[in-house]
């Protein structure tokens, strides 16, 4: 038994770095993650390996070519139009039940969350065109945090799978994001008093704006080179 908790440890432990690696921009959209290479890396089998990627296609954060192998998912705007549509359309029903569901300890937690991210650095003096690994975490914590109390796990999950996607798409879009005109702090305070105040329709409003003005920084990005430039930033 011990031995099999040792076992799932390690593929969980290999599956998030896989998955925070590709979040973070290691290899480039489209690029084919080969098993050796990834074996020495990581340091482990290519049995580790091969199941840690499976399970990142079913969070469609890795796709499988049949008798190609695995590859970084390739970008379009297109789609990005529509995973947005699906994340406003699926937070605003798990925010909904969220704020009618949710106990004084969720609302604690969710002003706790809200309080890291505010305290977290946005960008490093190092590399300023890119948000910080420590803030990206920060911001899905809050927003996972404020649809959790909907107890449904299928929009949970869908919720985590769709905030991957538009970080990875933000991640490529090239620093033409920065240029758009926002206080992203205030949009978050605002999400969350509307949340507080349990306000169902205005803070899915809100969630819909937010998402909305990235998705349109996006596509702003796309058209002078997202997937070209291999440079940017992540998306709030």
């Amino acid at each position: 038994m011990a031995k099999m908790t040792d076992s799932e440890t390690l593929s969980k432990h290999i599956r998030d770095a896989l998955r925070n690696d590709i979040l973070e921009g290691r290899w480039a959209p489209g690029a084919k993650l080969q098993l050796t290479r990834l074996s020495e890396h990581y340091d482990t089998s290519s049995t580790v390996i091969r199941e840690a990627l499976t399970r990142l296609v079913g969070d469609q954060l890795v796709t499988l070519r049949p008798n190609r192998g695995f590859f970084v998912p390739e970008l379009s705007l297109a789609e990005l139009s529509d995973i947005t549509e699906m994340r406003c359309v699926n937070e605003s029903l798990a925010v909904a039940l969220a704020v009618e569901r949710g106990s004084i300890a969720w609302e604690s937690e969710l002003i706790a969350a809200h309080h890291t991210l505010e305290r977290t650095e946005r960008r490093s003096v190092e590399n300023p065109e890119v948000h910080t690994e420590a803030w990206n975490h920060a911001h899905q914590l809050f927003h996972a945090k404020l649809v959790e109390a909907c107890e449904v796990p299928l929009l949970l999950n869908l919720t985590c799978i769709l905030s991957d996607l538009t970080q990875l798409y933000g991640r490529w879009a090239g620093t033409a994001t920065r240029d758009v005109k926002r206080d992203v702090d205030k949009e978050h305070r605002d999400i969350l008093d509307a949340a507080l105040a349990r306000n169902a329709t205005l803070t899915g409003t809100l969630l819909r704006n937010h998402y909305e003005t990235t998705l349109n920084a996006i596509k702003k990005a796309g058209e002078v080179g997202m997937a070209s430039t291999l440079t940017g930033t992540s998306a709030p």
